[in-house]
């Protein structure tokens, strides 16, 4: 019974619980409630899963010794794939990030869809596929605009899909968001909004991140290529440190992880970081922008670099001048300047990029998994391999609009390319009056 005559503090306080659970009984499936840890055994445990073949032939080490050459084996087979990707071009590394985004979202998605256990409820999964297309639709469309838009006007029938990108992708974001709400079920709506704000959750996390990644990429492949391999360096030194040196926990989150792995991994990654960072700048087909050429007629990554991938003379700090001066009498340093950018990011990659993995490793503690998924193996889902190269595609984007970006003649005619010839006249003819009144044109 839940009421009595007599009412106290304390019985107040458990009619509250049971008006509660009676209301629960009413709005929510909380009756069919599996734990967690059960939920959880219908997921893939990627770091378990090994080709037999393998399996057998190591089947005589030691469990650590065996996982460790199984992700080191895996590993080399990842760093070679990336460089193959790299070799096929900007066109390659935009085409595996949509792949590796669609397959994060996957795994993402399929953990609340174990987990919340609503496979009698209509449209989850439909739903969320369709707010993903719907997502990438928009990103992909402003990446497109800005640096297609002279190529997508010249086409008549994709110049609607310019002009009016942005209302087309609201009205199909509202399509989904009344599919939704014409989904709703009683007794479930809980779970329901739950799996929606999942969802979102997932998108911004994914999409709008390898939205992010592409922009850096048509900044020149210097800007993609040397953060990831930041991460993939710092990733794979600290297991290595941590793996041989390692005997002072770092965090509670992830107990495998060490101060040693951590300072070890840090190292590393500056040095090599910088190392790659000297190589790259040296090769115009890294360092140029993506832009696309009136001349050529198509878009090309053929320019004179910036002063950014130049030597540059530096005068050393007054404290630093007796050291360079006892090792090759100089008081001033050569550099790329990007060798200095390169220093924050490998900074950057070493003290905050793990915790996007220790962000990741909550997430899978909160819901008593191992791993995202089991494609690599050895090392798990993709979502274990990406989840601080997000974190870097954020930092990146936002540095190089903070300290790097500035409006150049390419950025400006792609935007004046996409005018109507009136509006490039009208242009043309005040720029000619303005540069005659300051004296500048005769």
């Amino acid at each position: 019974m839940c009421y009595n005559e007599t009412v106290t503090h304390k019985n107040l306080y458990q009619l509250f619980l049971c008006s509660f659970s009676q209301k629960e009984d009413v709005e929510s499936e909380d009756d069919a409630k599996l734990e967690v840890e059960e939920l959880a055994k219908t997921l893939p445990q990627g770091t378990d899963h090994t080709p037999h073949i393998l399996s057998s032939v190591l089947s005589g080490l030691p469990d650590r010794w065996r996982n460790w050459i199984i992700r080191t084996i895996f590993t080399w087979f990842m760093i070679a794939g990336f460089c193959l990707i790299i070799y096929g071009g900007p066109l390659a590394l935009m085409v595996t990030t949509l792949i590796v985004q669609v397959k994060c979202f996957e795994e993402i998605i399929n953990i609340g869809y174990a987990v919340y256990r609503i496979h009698g409820l209509p449209w989850f999964r439909s739903l969320s596929w369709y707010f993903l297309i719907t997502s990438n639709y928009f990103f992909y469309g402003e990446n497109l605009m800005d640096y297609f838009a002279v190529v997508i006007n010249r086409t008549g029938y994709l110049r609607v899909l310019v002009t009016y990108h942005r209302f087309i992708s609201f009205c199909l974001y509202i399509v989904g968001f009344v599919w939704f709400v014409l989904s709703l079920v009683k007794k479930y709506y809980m779970k329901q909004f739950s799996l929606f704000a999942w969802t979102h959750v997932a998108l911004l996390i994914v999409v709008t991140q390898s939205y992010l990644i592409i922009q850096n990429i048509f900044e020149g492949l210097i800007w993609f290529i040397v953060p990831v391999s930041m991460i993939v360096i710092n990733d794979v030194m600290a297991y290595m440190f941590g793996f041989f040196f390692g005997r002072t926990p770092l965090i509670k989150l992830s107990p495998k992880k060490t101060w040693e792995g951590f300072i070890g991994g840090g190292i590393s990654t500056v040095i090599l970081g910088l190392l790659m960072s000297y190589v790259m700048c040296q090769y115009r087909y890294f360092v140029c922008p993506i832009e696309y050429s009136e001349t050529l007629g198509r878009m090309t990554m053929d320019c004179e670099p910036s002063s950014l991938f130049q030597p540059q003379e530096y005068t050393l700090p007054k404290s630093l001048e007796v050291i360079s001066r006892m090792l090759n009498g100089k008081s001033t340093l050569t550099l790329y300047p990007f060798i200095l950018h390169s220093l924050s990011m490998s900074l950057f990659s070493s003290v905050i990029g793990p915790f996007g993995g220790f962000f990741a490793s909550g997430f899978k503690r909160a819901f008593k998994i191992k791993d995202f998924g089991d494609v690599i193996p050895g090392h798990g889902g993709i979502m274990d391999r990406f989840d601080c190269q997000y974190l870097m595609a954020t930092f990146v984007n936002v540095y190089i609009s903070s300290f790097i970006h500035t409006a150049t003649p390419q950025k400006l005619l792609q935007q004046v390319y996409s005018l109507k010839p009136e509006q490039q006249l009208q242009l043309f003819q005040t720029l000619r009056d303005s540069l005659e009144h300051r004296g500048m044109l005769n």
